[in-house]
Parts: C-alpha cells; structure tokens; sequence
C-alpha cells in the first residue's frame, strides 16, 4: 500500500494545493492521503474518487507525528534537501515490493524530527517548487510510468484519448 501523508493542511489557505496532491497521489497510484491535523477532508478529492473510480481513501490523522513513528514500513519524505531522486529509487522501489510506503509531504516547515524518523529524505531537484509537482514525480518514478495506464474501477466517467478536442464518455 502506498500512503501519502499531506503535513500542514490548513483548509482555509490550502484546500486547492491539498486537492491537487490528492488528485495526484490517486492518479498516480497511491492508495490513500491522510491528511495531518485536524482539518476537513476536501469535498472534491472524495467526488474525483466518486465520479473517476478508483479505491482511493482519504482520511485524517490527528497524531500524525505518532502515525510517522509507528509506521510498520519505509517512511519517505520528500524535500529539496535530501538526497538526488536518482539516488534513491531504486533502493526505494525495492523495499516497495515487500512493504508498504509512506510518502510525507509538507505544506509549511517540516519539523527536525520527519527528517530523522524517516528511512529516506528524496529531492526531487534541489531548488525550491511544488509538492504537487514533486509527488508526481516521484510516483512517476517509482512505477516506471505504468500508473499512467491504469485503469480505475467503478468509474463512471473515462477520458477518450483525442489528438484534438475533449470527449468524456459516461460508463
């Protein structure tokens, strides 16, 4: 299972930025967000998931720090400090087979200690940008692109691929 934990939603100010890593941990083959803190899950992930298919999850987890701790897998913060993304996952990818990922982005100052608890600090480039942009990425390497086939269950909706123009048919 692949978990993405969002540290420092603050729904007011983040709700765009939050669904957008949402979106993009589901389309790019996660399994569930959890959200740190004790704000409102966004309405327009859960309609994605609703509409688009999938068995993605959404939840909040109020004692994120013990949840990071305790995690019972390899632990993954990215951040434009840790080491090059090349570096890395392969070792990463490895370990993904066997046990369960926790993926930890952050939306404000990350404390001292995710850096300490976590198996492997990832940059996804070394000069400041997006977590949205850094998630997808690093999900995109870490499935070899194979998550941009995948097929969602129970959809209702489906993209029909266009070299020109939208179509979007009803299942």
């Amino acid at each position: 299972m692949i978990t993405v934990m969002r540290y420092g939603h603050r729904p007011m100010r983040d709700k765009r930025t939050t669904t957008h890593v949402g979106l993009v941990a589901r389309a790019f083959g996660a399994d569930r967000i959890l959200l740190a803190g004790t704000g409102g899950v966004p309405k327009s992930i859960l309609d994605v998931v609703d509409r688009w298919g999938g068995d993605f999850r959404v939840e909040t987890v109020r004692e994120w720090r013990r949840f990071l701790r305790d995690f019972q897998g390899t632990r993954i913060h990215l951040t434009m400090y840790g080491l090059p993304l090349g570096e890395t996952i392969d070792e990463i990818r490895e370990r993904s087979l066997k046990g369960d990922l926790l993926i930890f982005v952050g939306a404000e100052k990350v404390p001292p200690e995710v850096y300490e608890w976590c198996d492997y600090n990832v940059a996804v480039g070394s000069q400041p940008h997006s977590e949205i942009a850094a998630l997808a990425v690093f999900l995109d390497h870490l499935h070899r692109g194979a998550e941009l086939e995948c097929e969602f269950p129970g959809a209702e909706l489906r993209v029909v691929p266009s070299e020109r123009g939208k179509e979007v048919k009803e299942l």
